[in-house]
């Protein structure tokens, strides 16, 4: 089995023109003392909308890798995948994320819920986990229903990593995602959730769980930070405790979806993993696409204009473009600006308005979020947007490059 190092980026690039500033914030990073190792990642969905395929991922990682002799790991990974989509990642992916969600909360047959129930039996009573100041009291009723929301999922999961194994032996990382679900998992119905993935032996070395809060796309968290420190914090203790308990690698370690732009948490973050003495996987699939529209923007001329014209193609087809990502976006259409005003902006104007700077008085996340999933304009203007990143390369490279580094990597890692 591959094993993931301590600290992981995921890095998503939805044109693949970004590989190699995404890496440079990575050499930035182990100049100044910190390992950490990428990992490119992209969904079906994304590979569906943007018409490219995973092998043109694995090409972008090699290129970036080579281009500035990047002497560590890295990673290509297989992003939400099911049964339904893997077979086309197997070949270019070293790192799969299972994504069950359309299973969870369905419930598993009641025979297997029972016999669940019955080996976990054990459980039963006050559980103490190290670093959690309470016990937990199990009783069979939380056994059944923690099975009946998860066990189903957790199969799944299994018969996914072991289709997976079967063509690619052991050379790869997985990666389990719970996190696209409607409630948040408390920090003992992760440690059920590992038992089960234990159970259907599956060396899971990440895992993301839904949080308490709001993790949209593109913009900072939303919720009690208070609340969030203690569900972290139990949840790495969980992690710790299950290395031990269950057997899984001692490589286990959070996963955080949606982690881009999430600076009120950074500092929680850091602070808990340094405590624990743990490892941490953060995702920031969006945040380079967002840069590379800032870059544009602020290089002016042709690149503005095509900036301007992404959000003024987007506008009246907001309910398409929002819908499928309904679950982690909130954007109130009516505080949108309306394009014609948009198309009067300057660069800085545009850029103020776009940049995730929340001291900036012209910030305007229901726009950050809308142009988040707009992507799929982008695509539909085909090589005139992918000629204008080329054209204007050095600009674009310095907002991924220094958004990655100095506001993603420094404050998470240092």
């Amino acid at each position: 089995m591959k094993q993931l190092e301590r600290f992981s980026l995921g890095m998503g690039d939805r044109f693949a023109h970004e590989g190699k500033a995404q890496l440079q914030a990575i050499v930035e990073a182990d100049k100044s003392g910190i390992n950490l190792v990428p990992v490119w990642n992209k969904s079906n969905r994304e590979h569906t909308i943007i018409k490219s395929r995973p092998d043109d991922v694995r090409v972008e990682a090699n290129t970036a890798v080579q281009g500035l002799a990047w002497k560590g790991s890295y990673y290509v990974d297989a992003d939400h995948i099911g049964l339904a989509t893997v077979d086309n990642f197997i070949s270019a992916c070293d790192f799969f994320t299972l994504d069950v969600a359309d299973f969870t909360g369905k419930s598993a047959p009641g025979s297997e819920i029972e016999q669940f129930v019955k080996e976990q039996g054990k459980y039963c009573g006050s559980l103490a986990i190290p670093g959690i100041p309470a016990p937990f009291e199990i009783t069979d009723d939380l056994l059944h229903r923690a099975a009946a929301k998860f066990l189903l999922s957790i199969k799944e999961a299994g018969r996914i990593y072991r289709h997976i194994r079967e063509r690619k032996g052991d050379n790869f990382v997985t990666e389990v995602s719970v996190d696209e679900t409607d409630t948040p998992q408390s920090p003992i119905e992760l440690f059920l959730i590992l038992v089960m993935l234990a159970r259907e032996g599956v060396p899971a070395q990440t895992i993301a769980p839904k949080f308490t809060g709001r993790f949209n796309k593109g913009v900072d968290y939303v919720g009690n930070l208070v609340q969030f420190e203690k569900e972290f914090d139990e949840d790495l203790a969980v992690i710790s405790f299950a290395v031990r308990e269950l057997g899984f690698p001692a490589t286990l370690k959070l996963s955080v979806h949606s982690g881009s732009d999430k600076f009120s948490l950074y500092p929680i973050i850091n602070r808990l993993t340094k405590k624990h003495k743990a490892g941490l996987h953060l995702k920031t699939a969006g945040t380079t696409w967002l840069e590379e529209v800032i870059g544009l923007a602020e290089a002016g001329g042709e690149g503005l204009l095509i900036a301007q014209e992404i959000y003024a193609r987007a506008y009246p087809r907001a309910v398409e473009l929002i819908t499928p990502y309904a679950p982690v976006v909130d954007i109130d259409v009516s505080r949108l600006p309306a394009p014609d005003k948009v198309a009067k902006w300057s660069s800085s104007d545009f850029v103020a308005t776009l940049r995730h700077d929340q001291s900036c008085a012209q910030y305007n996340q229901q726009f950050r979020q809308f142009i988040h999933v707009s992507f799929k304009i982008a695509a539909e203007l085909g090589t005139r947007y992918t000629d204008a990143l080329k054209k204007y390369s050095d600009v674009v490279a310095r907002n991924v490059t220094g958004n990655l580094f100095s506001r993603h990597i420094m404050p998470l890692f240092r």
